[in-house]
């Protein structure tokens, strides 16, 4: 099987990436249909999953590793949802080729071989793409929308660094970096195509 996994600033149009790259390679496509699951396994809300996920987990005094052995015996519910979140994804990925949209993909799946992207932009394309997209609130003022796009990307780096030894938004830790600023996804998203077809025929030599 061959997966791939888009990790991505807040903004940067990384899951718009991610679906038009699913579409036009025919592979599944995970993204909200992760919180759906989690939520089905822990009986907890998709809005409290959502923010567990977003925010981060800063009061876990330990790193957890790749695996999570043990810890579903610890009474800590958001520690409940990455170990959710890391069968769930494993169970997603045994069912065929698919595209993976953050949820710390990258370090759960390492051993199926996936492909990893990071997604980024500088802060004004961001905004504006934000903006464009309703994924903000119009209304508020530039230095209040930069701090929440800021805190979503500390939330992902946390949790990342959790689950998994390699650093969030280090290239080191990426195949493929991609800066979408002051560009259209839809153009991208061949270039990106044309890469991961070359990723995989070079890994199933």
């Amino acid at each position: 099987m061959r997966i791939i996994t888009i990790s991505r600033e807040f903004g940067s149009g990384g899951r718009e990436l991610g679906k038009r790259l699913a579409e036009q390679l025919g592979f599944n496509y995970f993204d909200r249909e992760i919180i759906t699951e989690i939520a089905k396994k822990t009986e907890l809300d998709e809005h409290y999953i959502d923010s567990v996920l977003e925010k981060g987990i800063t009061a876990y005094p330990i790193h957890i590793g790749q695996t999570f052995a043990g810890v579903s015996t610890i009474n800590h519910t958001p520690i409940e949802v990455l170990v959710a979140q890391q069968k769930i994804l494993k169970e997603l990925a045994e069912q065929g080729d698919a595209v993976f949209i953050g949820r710390s993909a990258d370090a759960i799946l390492k051993d199926y071989n996936p492909l990893n992207i990071f997604v980024y932009a500088e802060m004004e394309s961001k905004l504006a793409r934000c903006k464009a997209k309703g994924e903000v609130d119009v209304n508020l003022k530039d230095k209040v929308l930069i701090r929440k796009i800021k805190n979503v990307d500390k939330g992902r780096y946390r949790n990342h660094n959790i689950i998994g030894n390699s650093k969030w938004g280090d290239r080191k830790s990426y195949h493929l970096m991609v800066n979408t600023t002051d560009l259209k996804i839809a153009d991208i998203v061949p270039a990106v195509k044309e890469y991961a077809l070359k990723y995989f025929e070079k890994n199933e030599k």
